[in-house]
């Protein structure tokens, strides 16, 4: 199919941006443009204006400010998948990269433009939950940090507001001792994951404390495992730990049934990987 007929804009400053956004009440970002242009070519968006954002300066980079980690919006996947400083202090990252998509279209897509999407089973939101992540919203009136956990409001729903786009994220510097691990299941590689978990934790002689488990493909938005973590904090990565937490995940998971799998084997799948990140943590 073909894109429906549109307007074409290509801001210079985040002022132009936030003019066009202001003028126009159906107009639509474009950062990498790896999942709007697909939606556009089968009419399921059709939007009277594309703001193309990619020619503006200042929303692109990788640098360590302030105790964060801080990416710019249009940082593509390909460059943190390759990046020194992420692989130093945000391991996390450079372990999910690889799971996104193939590498023509990490060349190609954003952090911003993932997060500000905010599909279920994209890597990067459920990562952004684990690491404690605050996103960093440009308006007019200038920026606002949203908790990660606070921007995933519902299935492709977002805190951006009227007028709004993402320009950064900013991951806490988590220290020495972290340990991290991502994993998922898909169909075939470069799938979008059936379901998926991306953890984090210090351990000390095999006890993890400052446990994270967000998962991915298991809800409406990416899910922060609240009891399973609590059922592992400070505890040795016996059988009997990892046997509760999965238990545990019944309460924090509701998975929805999609072309893939039915909620109960989603579960059951979220139960298989939350032990194998256990296991990894602790060893």
């Amino acid at each position: 199919m073909k894109a429906p007929s549109f307007a074409y804009a290509k801001p210079r400053s985040l002022e132009e941006v936030f003019v066009l956004l202001r003028r126009t009440d159906d107009a639509k970002v474009l950062a990498g443009g790896q999942t709007l242009l697909a939606t556009l070519n089968m009419r399921l968006s059709s939007p009277a204006v594309l703001v193309d954002i990619t020619g503006v300066p200042g929303l692109a980079g990788i640098g360590v400010r302030e105790r964060a980690l801080r990416i710019g919006a249009l940082t593509r996947h390909r460059e943190i998948e390759r990046s020194p400083e992420v692989a130093e202090h945000a391991p996390l990252l450079a372990l999910a990269a690889p799971h996104i998509a193939h590498v023509a279209i990490r060349n190609a897509g954003t952090i911003g433009g993932s997060l500000a999407h905010a599909d279920p089973a994209a890597e990067w939101p459920a990562c952004c939950l684990a690491l404690d992540a605050h996103i960093v919203i440009a308006s007019r009136s200038g920026e606002r940090r949203v908790k990660a956990r606070d921007f995933f409001k519902g299935l492709f729903e977002t805190a951006l507001g009227e007028g709004e786009l993402i320009a950064a994220v900013e991951f806490p510097l988590l220290g020495a001792g972290y340990r991290s691990v991502f994993l998922e299941l898909a169909r075939r590689s470069g799938d979008y994951a059936i379901v998926g978990v991306a953890a984090a934790a210090k351990p000390a002689g095999g006890a993890l404390s400052d446990l994270r488990l967000a998962f991915l493909g298991a809800g409406a938005t990416p899910i922060l495992a609240r009891n399973a973590m609590a059922a592992a904090e400070g505890q040795q990565a016996s059988p009997d730990t990892i046997a509760a937490a999965e238990r545990a995940l019944e309460k924090d998971l509701t998975p929805i049934g999609d072309l893939n799998a039915s909620p109960a084997t989603k579960l059951h799948l979220a139960r298989v990987l939350c032990a194998r990140a256990l296991a990894r943590l602790a060893a």
